[in-house]
């Protein structure tokens, strides 16, 4: 369904895969990096109305291609062995070279989708970005939502969850059950943060979905929980964004 742009920074040029029409949605890619499996989920958030913009926010290690696995992740052990190969690229995202490319990327968006307030969602790491998207631009991010986050409440200074009083965005996490890098205590502190910021959000626990269920070319993929967040993320976009009423 859509296309692939070459972005311009001033670190160098980000692909990034462009599907649909309507008000904008930044899709914040998990650590495995741009791939089909994400442009497949952007396509079918276009579907509901929205023109969506997925870029590889690792361009500075690589293409999209270049960064592929290198093997098939829904075998369990390769999926496993994968997670210490990429957590280096997730360590090495900081804040200061994320929230310029977040810039960045709301800049194109707007120049494609139909002016006025956006949406983000992410994943995993991604889940973080959606965070500081929705604090870096407070006026223009009204929809944030992260699903099987990780380190949204990380104990340091710069933790995402301290951003929250700047934001205005409504929000809405969906976190996987007994999740390491996002226990109990984490989601719970979360839910607090987004109270104490008055924001209107959903802080749900999916049971028994594991860290990374909305990924379907991995052995993480949880059907239930993938579909409930597709639930969860088309119902914050018709809400705070106006795309068409799910019949």
């Amino acid at each position: 369904m859509g296309t692939t742009l070459e972005i311009k920074t001033d670190d160098g040029t980000a692909e990034a895969y462009l599907t649909g029409s309507g008000p904008g949605v930044l899709f914040f890619i998990d650590a495995i990096g741009l791939r089909p499996r994400i442009e497949e989920m952007a396509d079918r958030i276009a579907g509901w109305g929205y023109t969506v913009l997925a870029p590889n926010v690792f361009y500075r290690l690589g293409t999209s291609e270049e960064l592929l696995p290198p093997m098939d992740l829904t075998v369990p052990e390769n999926r496993k062995a994968y997670g210490p190969v990429i957590m280096p690229r997730v360590q090495g995202y900081t804040s200061d070279l994320s929230d310029p490319d977040t810039a960045r990327w709301l800049d194109v968006l707007g120049e494609h989708a139909r002016p006025g307030p956006v949406g983000v969602t992410g994943y995993c790491m991604g889940a973080r970005l959606a965070v500081r998207a929705a604090a870096l631009r407070p006026e223009h991010v009204v929809a944030a939502a992260g699903f099987h986050g990780a380190a949204l409440v990380d104990g340091s200074e710069a933790s995402p969850h301290l951003l929250l009083p700047h934001c205005r965005a409504e929000f809405a996490f969906g976190h996987a059950d007994a999740d390491p890098a996002n226990d109990a205590d984490a989601i719970a502190e979360l839910g607090r943060a987004l109270a104490a910021a008055g924001l209107t959000a959903v802080n749900e626990t999916y049971p028994d979905a594991p860290h990374g269920f909305s990924m379907s070319d991995t052995a993480s993929y949880q059907e239930e929980g993938a579909e409930r967040m597709f639930r969860t993320l088309e119902d914050l976009l018709q809400r705070t964004l106006g795309g068409p009423a799910r019949g």
